[in-house]
């Protein structure tokens, strides 16, 4: 039982609000052609961090205050409210103008629970505080160059040395490693294992000087990747996740989380829904059957994915581990986003590639540029089929994986 009713936990919610930060006003009805059209334009690496850091300072307020971790343990600085309270919080903080929280959506929603659940006594009692007040910010490093999609392929290598490892190797596609403190690696350590059995996974330190960090410009402009490079990293045993050559469970742990947060962003944006439904309107289209039918059906099936996206949510709200709902919510909003940039492209024709300076066409050229990103991001389409096929569908694995060779065997393309 709560020590504090619900109502009595939103007001005293609501007095910290209301003496913090601003109440957002009544939002106006959205206009075609009125305010600005930059519906999609990404920030640059100054940008992000600047904005890392307001989101850290508002997180250690709101922590200190007694909302950061409404549900967790107290030994953290939790409250160990039930999930309800967690749920009224944020609807009450929506109203406010409180600073972006993206920087945590991978520090929170799926390195800071691995470390909860597989690190040992002093990685937990150094970090999960840290992490859910906003003091420290992680990433995750699993992708390689020759280690995307089949993630067990990865070469980066962790060589024990007394109570130390050492790690050498690259990464690839890390998020917001440039605003991070520390991240999640995904190695090597044994050889002679078979590809699934010889990883390890551990918590390294960004501020290592051994630990090097280079942006990645993508086509869209922006450049909040990383490729990153560990010349010879030495990490203390007390920092390494669950067991020796069993990281491809702690692994798991993560994709899960991560697969089910990005099935459920943008499941059923109505702003995004809204805006391409006033485009036809502005352009005349909304007459005609063809072009009718079309957004019929993007709106049916980014509604169908929110309702994917609640039973989701609806199971973390339960206390349960995410599943491959999250994996078909993935593929769900890859589909959608594919099926809108088709549809923009064939109602914008060239004004969606060239800056005429009218209003509400080029603007969309970022968001058209990034969806490809989406079909790799959190495990290409062709892995999330597989698990839905194989845990849900219940159909044989996918031929010609050799789960079974000791990997220095198996020949890496």
């Amino acid at each position: 039982m709560a020590d504090i009713t619900l109502a009595e936990f939103e007001k005293e919610a609501l007095a910290f609000l209301e003496a913090n930060v601003e109440r957002r006003g009544v939002e106006k009805a959205f206009v075609w052609g009125e305010g600005s059209d930059n519906f999609y334009r990404e920030k640059d690496r100054q940008q992000e961090a600047d904005n890392a850091e307001e989101a850290k300072k508002w997180r250690q307020k709101k922590f200190d205050a007694g909302f950061g971790w409404i549900s967790g343990p107290k030994e953290y600085g939790g409250r160990e409210l039930p999930p309800s309270f967690d749920r009224a919080y944020s609807q009450l903080e929506s109203q406010f103008r409180v600073p972006d929280q993206s920087a945590f959506a991978i520090s929170l929603g799926m390195v800071t629970p691995t470390i909860y659940d597989h690190g040992s006594a002093r990685a937990k009692e150094l970090y999960v505080k840290k992490l859910w007040r906003g003091e420290m910010i992680a990433s995750q490093l699993f992708s390689e160059p020759g280690a995307g999609s089949d993630l067990a392929s990865l070469t980066t290598k962790a060589v024990k040395d007394g109570d130390e490892w050492v790690i050498t190797g690259q990464k690839v596609w890390t998020t917001g490693a440039h605003y991070s403190d520390i991240g999640e690696i995904m190695t090597r350590t044994d050889w002679d294992l078979p590809k699934h059995k010889g990883l390890t996974a551990f918590i390294i330190d960004f501020k290592d000087p051994n630990v090097e960090v280079r942006p990645l410009k993508q086509m869209t402009g922006g450049a909040s990747f990383n490729e990153i490079f560990f010349n010879e990293v030495r990490v203390k045993d007390d920092m390494r996740l669950g067991d020796i050559n069993n990281g491809w469970n702690v692994a798991l742990t993560t994709l899960m989380n991560e697969r089910a947060s990005i099935g459920t962003n943008n499941s059923g944006d109505n702003n995004l829904l809204t805006r391409v439904i006033a485009m036809v309107e502005y352009y005349g289209l909304n007459k005609d059957p063809l072009i009718r039918n079309q957004l019929a059906d993007i709106v049916m099936n980014y509604r169908i994915a929110n309702m994917n996206a609640q039973r989701t949510t609806a199971k973390a709200k339960a206390g349960q581990l995410p599943g491959p709902e999250g994996s078909i919510g993935k593929m769900v909003l890859v589909n959608n986003q594919a099926r809108l940039v088709k549809f923009l492209s064939h109602v914008l024709g060239p004004k969606l590639i060239a800056d005429s300076g009218e209003w509400g066409t080029y603007a969309w050229a970022n968001f058209v540029l990034g969806t490809p990103g989406l079909r790799i991001a959190g495990g290409s389409d062709e892995v999330m089929r597989n698990i839905v096929g194989e845990r849900v569908l219940g159909l044989p694995k996918e031929p010609g994986i050799d789960s079974r060779s000791p990997f220095k065997d198996i020949k890496v393309s």
